[in-house]
This record gives structure tokens, C-alpha cells and sequence, in this order.
């Protein structure tokens, strides 16, 4: 399969496990029954069904996967993955929990280590993000579900990234639920820098896409992160032109390390 059909498979994968997540999230009988994971963060059935869809597409092409919600590999084989989907089928459960709209689907294909393909879609907003690194970056707004995803209307539709911003500020971009005192420090680092410095608070990958549409300037996480929280927000950040690097703001991350556990990283423009 070429990069494009790749794309467009993970672009319907997206819209459909979205769909399978809202319809939990706004069916009033629901409860989410969430349960804790060993590592005990929660977890709900909209993260398993929207597991369940998002693999019933990807396993049609010839790449094995890296999910939250599916049992990883040893290391010892998927150190031979040279090229492997990272997936996290619902980023951001806690908001969701919360009911505050803010939570994600993510999947991003990675080669050699690096994330070559990026797909996020924000059902609440009915926001898709997506990139590669030879086509460039794109969000597309008010999508319709309702009648699959057709490349070519989404294609036609979407808005080339980074946006264009006039205001001047120097806007830094945190975790609504994971602010650490470490990441408040360097806030406060960046103030000295810029002189005032805009927060903005959201959940998921959210702040990661902010950044590479230009909303924001800068996202430090100084917090555990796993690498299916950011492969598919690192491609789309790399297809517009920036970077997620670790604190020293001159390596990029990398992916499927014998650690899933990513370091604390820093969304920002590339280093010069």
C-alpha cells in the first residue's frame, strides 16, 4: 500500500471509531463503566469499541500495531518492526470521563523510529487533524460522518497548516489534567524569555495539534507520556515544519523503544 491509501485508511479508521466513541459519549444511559489499568489510569468501554475499529481497519494493511489498548509485543520482536501504527484509540479518557469534550483519537504510522503519518480527530468538535511528511499538514473542519469519509471532499476541504497569527503573543500550551511543577517552572523559564507568556490549558493531543496549526507556540510536558499519546501529534508536527524534541530542544523523540514510556519532550518550532 502507497503512503496516500495508508493515509486514507487511517483518516476512515479515525472518523469511524469517532463515531463509535460519540455515540457512548452522548448516550444518557451511560455510565462509561470505567475500570482502572494496572498502571491505574481508567479506562471505558469507548476505549475498547473504538480499539476494536480502529484495528479492524489497520490489520488490512500490511503493518502490525502498537495500541494502548492491545497487548504489546516483546521487545524482542518488535525491535524487527521497522515500520509499525501507533495507536491510542481514545487519548484523554479522563476528559471524557469529565464530559468536557476534550479527547482524541490517534494514529500514526512510524518508520526507522520516526512518525511519517499522523491522524487526529476530535469527535466533540468534529476537528481532524492530519499529515505526512511529504504532503504537508491539514485540519479540516465541521466533518460529516454520517456518510463516510470521502478523501476527496476532505481533501478539498482542508486548510493547509501552520495558520497564519498576527497577535503577537507568545502563547505556551499545558495539560488540563497532568501540570506538573517541573512544567510550571519551565512556563515560568519562558516568561523571563518572552516577557508575558499566554497559558492555555486543554486536554489530549489537543495541545500538540494547537501548536502545529500555530494556535500556540510551545508545548513542554514534564510528565509521563506513553508513545501513543504523541506518534500521530509528532507526525502532524513534523509535516508542518516543527518538532517534538526531548528537554535539551535538540533530539526528537523516538518510537517503538524497547520503553514504551516516552522522556519529557517539548513541542515547538524546529531548533535553528
Amino acid at each position: 500500500m502507497n503512503n496516500q491509501l495508508l493515509l486514507e485508511t487511517a483518516i476512515k479508521a479515525s472518523l469511524d471509531a469517532g463515531k463509535v466513541i460519540s455515540d457512548i459519549y452522548h448516550d444518557p444511559a451511560s455510565d462509561f463503566e470505567v475500570e482502572k489499568k494496572a498502571d491505574n489510569s481508567p479506562l471505558t468501554i469507548a476505549d475498547r469499541k473504538s480499539n476494536d475499529m480502529i484495528i479492524s481497519y489497520l490489520e488490512q494493511t500490511p503493518y502490525p500495531i502498537i495500541s494502548e489498548e492491545c497487548k504489546n509485543m516483546d521487545y524482542a520482536i518488535r525491535k524487527e518492526w521497522e515500520t509499525v501504527w501507533v495507536v491510542d484509540p481514545l487519548d484523554g479518557t479522563k476528559e471524557f470521563i469529565k464530559r468536557n469534550g476534550e479527547f482524541t483519537v490517534n494514529i500514526a504510522l512510524v518508520r526507522g523510529g520516526h512518525p511519517v503519518l499522523g491522524v487526529i480527530y476530535i469527535p466533540e468538535k468534529r476537528v481532524l487533524y492530519y499529515g505526512t511528511l511529504e504532503g504537508g499538514a491539514y485540519r479540516v473542519d465541521d466533518i460529516d460522518t454520517k456518510n463516510g469519509a470521502d478523501f476527496a471532499v476532505i481533501e478539498n476541504r482542508s486548510v493547509k497548516l501552520p495558520l497564519e497569527r498576527k497577535d503577537g503573543k507568545y502563547i505556551a500550551v499545558a495539560s488540563r489534567s497532568h501540570m506538573s511543577a517541573e512544567t510550571e517552572s519551565y512556563i515560568n523559564t519562558l516568561k523571563e524569555q518572552h516577557g508575558e507568556v499566554s497559558l492555555t490549558s486543554i486536554g489530549s493531543s489537543i495541545k500538540i495539534c494547537l501548536v502545529a496549526e500555530g494556535s500556540a507556540d510551545i508545548y513542554p510536558r514534564f510528565a509521563p507520556t506513553m508513545e501513543w499519546d504523541t506518534a500521530a501529534g509528532h507526525a502532524i508536527v513534523r509535516a508542518a515544519g516543527k518538532e517534538v524534541y526531548q528537554v535539551d530542544e535538540t533530539t526528537p523523540l523516538r518510537y517503538n523503544k524497547e520503553d514504551l514510556l516516552n522522556p519529557w519532550f517539548i513541542v515547538k518550532t524546529k531548533a535553528d
